[in-house]
């Protein structure tokens, strides 16, 4: 009977350490997609491409159709500097995100209402986008990279700011 007990606990403790492995990757893996658009908003770059693994890709659909696909942390990093040079101000809210984990590998998607504001033809234009990422991810050594990022720029509203 205590030996049946005994068993049962170890059981109980292991599923324990597993759920909290989980909980904690979820939690990495969430502040992995909120890091990436709080460094959008300081536009530091150099930063942000340390979040993708080496041979990362990054593929961005407006409208569904595709405009980019970036393969490589450097090329990913250039992308992302002369992109948000056009821009005053940019701003990323993150909404929800799912995640499912399978050891050291996970995908997830997250959604983003992204702000940004910049001078076009001499006017003063914010443009606000939803966004929806589909990620791939990896861990290594311990910590999650984005393997791959699909970023869907669903909508697009564009006015000028008087």
């Amino acid at each position: 009977m205590i030996l049946t007990w005994v068993l049962a606990l170890i059981g109980f403790v292991g599923a324990t350490a597993q759920v909290n492995n989980q909980a904690d990757d979820r939690l990495a893996l969430k502040n992995l997609v909120d890091t990436f658009s709080v460094l959008a908003d300081f536009k530091d770059t150099q930063t942000q491409q340390m979040l993708f693994t080496e041979d990362a890709e990054m593929i961005s659909f407006v409208n569904g159709k595709m405009t980019s696909d970036l393969k490589g942390r450097k090329n990913i990093g250039d992308a992302c500097a002369n992109y948000l040079s056009l821009f005053d101000t940019v701003y990323h809210l993150n909404g929800q995100q799912t995640v499912n984990i399978e050891g050291d590998h996970a995908s997830g998607i997250s959604y983003c209402f992204v702000t940004l504001i910049g001078m076009n033809n001499g006017k003063r234009m914010k443009n606000q986008s939803g966004v929806r990422y589909r990620d791939e991810y990896v861990k290594i050594n311990g910590r999650w990279f984005i393997k791959k990022r699909m970023s869907d720029f669903m909508w697009t509203t564009s006015e000028e700011m008087k």
